[in-house]
């Protein structure tokens, strides 16, 4: 009975859809031309597949709140170049250090894996390629 009443609680995780507040549209349309000023770089971390679809997970940049995924949604945030940490929460937290380089853009794909009882994240560098389209398949969540 226990491993029926689990096998419940673990698919009713994963069959609802969750949300978060979405960004504007002008924005978002803006922002997948894939440009950045020349003394940032811009960081992008996107969640592209529909799994995990009834979690959303917490990101932080450099110790403080940038926003909320869901399944299909992207973070977008222009940073000062130098060494910055991603924080991603799920079931495990992960953290992902990355080195911005002015006028470039980073692509952080966060992938989302089956946990215990809720959805598991690893943060994941990606190529420019793997990135526009990872971010072109998603909407643009609101950022803090």
């Amino acid at each position: 009975m226990k491993k029926l009443l689990l096998a419940a609680v673990i698919l009713s995780g994963l069959v609802g859809c969750a949300s978060v507040p979405k960004g504007d549209t002008k924005q978002d349309i803006a922002l997948k031309t894939f440009t950045v000023p020349a003394d940032k770089a811009g960081l992008y971390i996107f969640r592209n597949e529909s799994m995990g679809a009834a979690v959303t997970m917490d990101v932080e940049l450099d110790g403080k709140e940038l926003g909320k995924t869901a399944a299909k949604t992207y973070l977008y945030k222009e940073v000062e170049p130098g060494k910055h940490s991603i924080v991603s929460k799920a079931e495990n937290t992960e953290t992902l250090e990355i080195e911005a380089k002015p006028g470039t853009l980073i692509y952080v794909w966060q992938e989302v894996k089956m946990g215990l009882l809720y959805a598991r994240n690893k943060l994941n560098l990606v190529n420019e390629a793997e990135g526009k389209k990872g971010v072109l398949e998603t909407t643009l969540a609101i950022t803090k």
